[in-house]
């Protein structure tokens, strides 16, 4: 499974997911949502309590959701409980919170966002410039970063061409490329 991780906000609260290439949909941390539609001051415990309750009524949501590692907030990265988008919807439902139906709607809009981007990849570029922008970065930066991207990429192919392995040999690589254009920025 190709993923790659990205944290959502929902009214300034932090969601972790994963998106899964392979099947073209996002995973979503439980305990996050959790924590989003109940403000609980102990989400884990939330989600254990309704996980037995949901076990008793004989759901299948508990079983079929899946641990993937998430970066918490310490940096390290450890085994969340996870849901699909199908899943989440139905824990949605088991959860009674009047902020359902606008974290239905976000999770809708997240969903087709990600599908946009697959569709035209110009829309990927186009909001990592907004984000990069978000977060103080210059024009100047962002468009340089762009650029190192596009001539990585050409790079690798040139790398691949020549037999050499992703993984280390590219790491290593990829590694001092950055570091010399890192020292370049103010």
């Amino acid at each position: 499974m190709s993923k790659k991780e990205t944290i959502k906000v929902f009214e300034d609260r932090k969601v972790r997911t994963l998106w899964d290439d392979e099947k073209e949909d996002w995973y979503f941390s439980i305990v996050d949502v959790v924590a989003v539609l109940t403000e609980s001051p102990n989400p884990r415990k939330y989600w254990s309590v309704l996980k037995g309750r949901l076990k008793k009524e004989g759901s299948e949501l508990t079983t079929n959701c899946s641990q993937l590692k998430m970066t918490a907030s310490d940096g390290k990265k450890y085994k969340t409980d996870c849901a699909d988008t199908e899943q989440l919807f139905r824990l949605i439902q088991s959860i009674p919170s009047p902020k359902a139906e606008p974290f239905k709607l976000w999770m809708a809009q997240v969903a087709s966002e990600r599908i946009d981007q697959i569709q035209d990849p110009e829309l990927s570029i186009e909001q990592a410039m907004k984000d990069y922008k978000r977060l103080g970065y210059s024009d100047n930066w962002i468009n340089q970063r762009l650029k190192s991207i596009e001539i990585r990429k050409e790079l690798t192919d040139e790398w691949k061409k020549h037999g050499l392995e992703e993984g280390v040999q590219f790491a290593a690589l990829t590694d001092i490329i950055y570091q010399t254009w890192a020292e370049g920025q103010p």
